[in-house]
């Protein structure tokens, strides 16, 4: 049989990579012309006092700047990032458009073809262990990170106020949600994973519930007579093919949505403020860094016959789109796509594995406390005990788990972990002008994460397939641009 060539042109973690980079640079010429020429206009000459105050393009729009005595530069530059913005939030509600059925879908009948509830139990406990041993490893390498490097040492006064003056307001409001969703109970959290209306958690982009209500379905077609069950499993296999098409659809325009995500969020915060707090950033992106390119690759080689090569080339698209969205459950489908059809791990795992992950796996996240919690801890002087350390990573391990359904979850978790050791919650202030940065790092070692989770469980159910097994089903595609048809598959594995 003769191999398909594969098409030419660059492979779509190319792409995305390209438009990364000129979003940053774009990003930056952006930030600059529209601050020299607004303020300018407005008579101000020194114009660093408002950046390292944090004003952002964002404030100033909602200030009524620039104004008409902008002139033409600031102008182009709120033009370009507005519709820069237009572009990148088109491109992430056609994401969410297919995010919850891909789950539901996908997960009922990967369920349902397991013909094994037994299994399913097997592979959850299997996930959910893992996901909270690595959760454990992420908080561990975040405060081990800060502790050698000290990022808040010596950390001026003047500065942290400045910086804590900025975005008191918005620390206010995230502080005080995250307090309204302290005060649910244990129980309540629990009670809220199972939806009282399915329609309604598929509505809200429930992650959580949707994945319950797609096992509860799959579960039962495994119990009722097979003839009964067959035809509604086809109907949810075609429906899966025809999402994973619009994947690929919507992945047409992903290099140009990743620029345009990514020219709105250089655009806004500018340099300035990063330049306040390098070493904390240093600091959160090297634990991160050291969790996705040591760790996971060092569980991988432990536990499967994953190589790190072929593992990073599977999963880059995925990785570069959670870097550009901030969002695991926005990238859900193209995690999806990456670990099935690059990596080779068997549909029903990746149909249960992903979904979870991307709504309880916080290794990211986690890792982040820890650095946050010892940074504000060193700004103010204060000193961590070893049992001070040892608190927040057995409260973050726990709060990744509690608070898995709520929106903003980072937060959340770190004023948790903040008063679980006395640490002014004020100091969240300072940090918040970067949060956006830090959180596009962390939501790339999510998914990474995630994508490690589901070839070691794979690995383990034999449903793993080996790297010529995957080179033969997919030679000469790409992720999104020449899909294979099902007898091009079938003909390639023989």
């Amino acid at each position: 049989m003769e191999t398909p060539k594969k098409p030419a042109g660059l492979a779509l973690h190319w792409k995305i990579l390209i438009g990364l980079v000129l979003g940053i640079a774009v990003g930056l010429i952006v930030n600059r012309a529209w601050t020299d020429a607004t303020w300018s206009a407005l008579g101000v000459n020194d114009t660093s006092s408002f950046i390292a105050a944090g004003t952002s393009m964002e404030d100033s729009k909602a200030e009524g700047m620039p104004n008409e005595n902008a002139g033409f530069v600031a102008h182009s530059a709120v033009f370009i990032r507005n519709a820069t913005d237009f572009i990148g939030d088109l491109f992430m509600n056609g994401l969410r458009f297919i995010a919850v059925p891909i789950v539901l879908f996908s997960l009922a009948a990967g369920v349902a073809s397991l013909n094994d509830t037994a299994k399913v139990g097997r592979i959850g406990v299997k996930t959910i262990t893992i996901y909270l041993a690595t959760t454990a490893v992420a908080i561990s390498v975040g405060l081990v990170a800060a502790n050698l490097i000290g990022p808040g040492q010596g950390f001026p006064e003047e500065v942290r106020e400045q910086l804590a003056a900025a975005e008191q307001a918005n620390a206010d409001t995230r502080i005080g949600s995250a307090e309204a969703q302290k005060s649910r109970s244990t129980w309540d959290i629990l009670l809220d994973i199972f939806p009282r209306n399915p329609f309604g958690a598929m509505a809200a982009g429930n992650t959580l519930q949707v994945v319950v209500t797609g096992l509860l379905v799959g579960i039962a077609l495994t119990l009722i007579p097979k003839k009964d069950a067959d035809p509604v499993v086809r109907v949810f296999e075609g429906m899966t093919r025809v999402t994973i098409k619009i994947v690929e659809i919507v992945l047409l325009i992903a290099p140009y949505a990743v620029f345009a995500l990514i020219v709105t969020v250089i655009a806004d915060l500018g340099v300035e403020v990063l330049r306040k707090l390098v070493a904390y950033c240093l600091t959160a992106v090297l634990g991160l860094a050291i969790m996705m390119f040591v760790v996971y690759p060092a569980v991988l080689r432990a536990f499967t016959p994953v190589r790190y090569g072929r593992f990073f080339r599977a999963i880059s698209p995925a990785q570069l789109l959670a870097f550009s969205s901030s969002s695991s459950g926005a990238t859900m489908p193209v995690t999806m796509e990456c670990v099935e059809k690059r990596l080779g791990v068997k549909e029903d795992i990746t149909s249960f594995v992903i979904p979870v992950g991307a709504t309880i796996n916080m290794d990211g996240t986690a890792l982040y406390q820890g650095v946050a919690a010892v940074f504000i801890a060193q700004m103010y002087g204060l000193g961590l005990t070893f049992g001070d350390q040892l608190t927040i990573v057995l409260t973050a391990t726990l709060a990744s788990i509690g608070t898995a359904a709520v929106p903003g979850v980072g937060i959340v978790m770190l004023v948790i972990v903040l008063e679980s050791v006395g640490i002014p919650l004020e100091g969240i202030a300072v940090i918040l002008g970067v949060d956006r940065i830090i959180d596009m790092c962390r939501t790339s070692c999510n998914v990474t994460g995630d994508c490690m989770v589901a070839a070691v469980v794979g690995h383990s159910e034999g449903e793993l397939l080996s790297e010529a097994d995957v080179e033969r089903a997919a030679a000469g595609t790409e992720l999104d641009e020449h899909p294979l048809e099902e007898d091009e598959v079938i003909e390639a594995r023989g």
